[in-house]
């Protein structure tokens, strides 16, 4: 009895252990949603202040995006090359000097390039926290780790909007006035980055390396050690499974991902799940909604608020998939996540494309509208934080072979940034020719990605990595 009782508390320490070093990678994740979340309070002011068109506008904001696209790109390599805690580090030095940059900008186009620079760091660790969580996990608790970049990310984009308020409310209620050492509000948004970025660079140093990316490099006795202290006395067989999984590996080149269609089946189902995450417009409403709520006749501050009390929405939503995704899976999550949103953005596409317009040409929602509006935004939220949100970075993390993870997590991230980029850089303009219009595209790719669960996302709850196909 006592033997018994002794093994359920190592097993509960070790799990806590794990929980620990997820938490740890997870870092790069809050990162990654302060950083694309933190230009929300600023964007006003960035306009005003550098005289900027929606076009131009659109194009700084999302400049991040395409170095995320980049970052994504080359995180797998450097994951393979460096190993996942050596490339958390070089996240952080770039998340911390693009974030210097940024702040201090003298116009545009240097603001743009240094997003750029700390958006090559997002994409790094988008790709590098779920591949890391999903290879230090075991299986049963790998779903719920799994969520746990999701769960960073939403919590990063609330510690970022409700920073940007209380900068902004610091400020006199304006992200343009002059705050501490005479620099405007939204700088100081910006440059509330630093010290996260910083942390989760000594974060990175003090976590184990993957044992899986340990056994590729030949260096078994230390993957061993790191299998030891998380699943005890099973360590020695794991790291034979870990061995034969890797018995083809050819240091692991693009040239794996190719398939009948240009590339392998499950690389393009990654890529889809990538794609339809961003093209339901999520981001729009983490980038832009300070500015759309104002557009609907709110003040700059309540505008803050509104889209604080959302990003808490989102946080909540992450915690109910937390506890779910291992309980009822993968696909069924995405697919009641697809039906909320189709549901909610096709509202929000009826209200905006109804709406009256002042005479500025913004909409303005009269009555009951407006706050029909504010839940339907809402709940869209909360469908997109039940499902596509942690769902997807769950698949991405598992979905792939141990042989071609690393490069096919690299194509599929950069995939889901330029679709990113495409959504957040094209919305400005979406929303001079029609808020209507933006939600109406946005309510069809919701309906496309049911589709897309339908016909070609397999259940992966509860499988080992080794087993998959």
């Amino acid at each position: 009895m006592a033997d018994v009782r002794d093994e359920a508390l190592a097993e509960e320490g070790s799990s806590l252990k794990v929980v620990m070093i997820a938490a740890v990678a997870a870092v790069g994740g809050f990162l990654f949603g302060f950083d694309t979340a933190v230009i929300n309070g600023a964007v006003g002011a960035l306009q005003s202040t550098f005289h900027a068109s929606d076009a131009a506008i659109g194009i700084s904001v999302s400049s991040a995006l395409l170095g995320s696209a980049v970052g994504a790109f080359v995180g797998g390599q450097l994951a393979d090359r460096m190993g996942r805690t050596r490339t958390m580090v070089v996240a952080s030095v770039l998340f911390s000097v693009g974030t210097a940059g940024s702040g201090v900008a003298f116009g545009l186009v240097d603001f743009s390039l240094w997003r750029l620079v700390g958006g090559i760091a997002v994409g790094i660790a988008s790709v590098i926290a779920p591949a890391y969580i999903a290879e230090i996990a075991p299986a049963h608790l790998r779903g719920r780790l799994g969520s746990l970049q999701q769960l960073a990310i939403v919590s990063g984009i609330f510690a970022a909007l409700l920073v940007d308020y209380g900068i902004a409310a610091a400020a006199g209620g304006s992200a343009s006035n002059p705050l501490w050492l005479g620099m405007a509000a939204w700088r100081w948004m910006l440059l509330s980055e630093l010290p996260p970025a910083v942390l989760y660079g000594i974060g990175a140093l003090l976590i184990p390396e993957s044992p899986r990316y340990l056994v590729a490099k030949k260096r078994d006795d230390k993957a061993r050690d790191v299998l030891r202290s998380i699943i005890g006395a099973r360590a020695e067989a794991k790291v034979e499974e870990i061995r034969q999984s890797l018995s083809s590996e050819h240091t692991g080149r693009f040239s794996d991902l190719r398939g009948r269609f240009g590339l392998l089946p499950i690389v393009w189902v990654g890529i889809g799940l990538s794609v339809f995450q961003q093209f339901v417009g999520i981001n729009v409403i983490f980038y832009y909604s300070s500015v759309l709520w104002q557009a609907v006749g709110f003040s700059e501050r309540d505008s803050l608020a509104i889209t604080v009390i959302t990003s808490v929405t989102n946080i909540v939503t992450t915690f109910i998939a937390i506890a779910t995704v291992d309980r009822f899976g993968r696909k069924p999550l995405l697919i009641v996540g697809s039906v909320g949103m189709a549901l909610t953005l096709g509202a929000m596409a009826y209200l905006f494309g109804t709406a009256g317009a002042d005479a500025a040409g913004n909409p303005v929602l009269q009555g009951a509208a407006g706050t029909i509006a504010l839940v339907a935004a809402n709940l869209y939220v909360f469908c997109f934080g039940l499902s596509w949100g942690p769902v997807v970075w769950v698949l991405l993390g598992e979905m792939f072979n141990n042989r071609i993870r690393g490069r096919a997590l690299a194509l599929a991230g950069s995939a889901q940034w330029i679709a990113n980029f495409i959504v957040s850089s094209t919305f400005p303009s979406l929303r001079t020719a029609g808020l209507g219009l933006a939600y109406g595209l946005y309510t069809a790719a919701a309906v496309a990605s049911l589709v897309f669960v339908l016909v070609f996302i397999r259940e992966t709850k509860g499988k080992e990595l080794e087993d998959m196909e």
